[in-house]
Order: structure tokens, then C-alpha cells, then sequence
């Protein structure tokens, strides 16, 4: 019996609906517009707000960008491969690998590849800087070592350095 339901435990509510024929509600009469105005005619009227600088919105998923940017994915590789290879490594290579890894790890070595320009100059200037700051410049194992790895590596290795220069 538990299952049966009765009109005393469910209370049923059942909105009226409006009839077809019902008519919607009626707007604002224009008479009604002049009369506001004439009540704000009695003040003066505030300059119009000034127009909004228009922002250009560029794409936000990395494929979009990639393309946006760089027109595709393969000219990225093909622009990145000499920047991020090593010393003794082929840029053919590189770039082929480039084309397969993701837009979004592109977009990363291609911010990385632009801060080494901006800040550092090149790959040997970065490796200089960081034996500079770490105090190991001379140590030519060091520094060696600090050639094999990656840009991006060298550039987390070059900032901590700076900040721990600064303490």
C-alpha cells in the first residue's frame, strides 16, 4: 500500500493558463512619451558618454591562435626548430618533431624563444648569464652541462638564479 499515492499526502496545484483570446498587455501610449520629456526638458542634458575604446578579442583555444599568429602549425615548427635546437642537434629533426607536438606547447616555446630574444639575446648569452649568477662561470663542466638542456629549462634556471642573487 505503500506505493499508492493519496490526494492527502499530494498536493496538487494547477496554475491557470492564460486563454488564447486574452489580450497581451498594451505598451505605453505614445502620449505618455512627451509628457517625460517635457519633465526633463526643464533640466539640461548630460554630455552622451564617451565612446568605448574598441579592444580587439583575438582567439583563446591554442589552434586558433596558432593559426592566427603563424598562419599554421607546420611554419611554426618550421620557425621554432632553429631557435630551440641545441648545439649538436638537427634542425630537420627538430622540426619534424615540432609538428607533432601540440599547439598549445608551441605557443609555450614560441613565449619562451621571445623572453631569450628580449632578455638574453641568444642561446650562449643565456648559459653565460646563469654561470654569472649562480657564481660558476669559470666552471666549464658546469656550463657544458648547461647546454644540453632546454630553452625553457634554462630560462627557469636563469630566473631563479637572478632571484636568488637578489637575497
Amino acid at each position: 500500500m505503500a506505493s499508492k499515492k493519496t490526494p492527502s499526502v499530494k498536493k496538487v496545484t494547477v496554475k491557470a493558463r492564460p486563454s488564447a483570446k486574452a489580450k497581451p498587455k498594451a505598451k505605453p501610449s505614445a502620449k505618455a512619451k512627451p509628457a517625460s520629456k517635457a519633465k526633463s526638458a526643464g533640466k539640461a542634458k548630460a554630455a552622451p558618454p564617451a565612446p568605448r575604446p574598441v579592444v580587439k578579442v583575438g582567439p583563446r583555444h591554442p589552434k586558433a591562435r596558432v593559426i592566427d599568429a603563424h598562419s599554421s602549425k607546420a611554419a611554426l615548427a618550421k620557425a621554432l626548430a632553429p631557435l630551440v635546437a641545441r648545439a649538436d642537434e638537427d634542425t630537420g629533426a627538430l622540426e619534424v618533431r615540432l609538428k607533432k607536438a601540440s599547439n598549445a606547447q608551441l605557443l609555450r616555446l614560441q613565449r619562451a624563444t621571445q623572453t631569450l630574444k628580449d632578455k638574453f639575446g641568444d642561446r650562449e648569452k643565456l648559459i653565460a648569464a646563469i654561470g654569472a649568477a649562480t657564481r660558476k662561470a669559470s666552471d666549464k663542466d658546469y656550463l657544458a652541462k648547461l647546454g644540453t638542456y632546454s630553452l625553457p629549462q634554462l630560462l627557469d634556471l636563469a630566473a631563479s638564479a637572478q632571484r636568488a642573487a637578489r637575497t
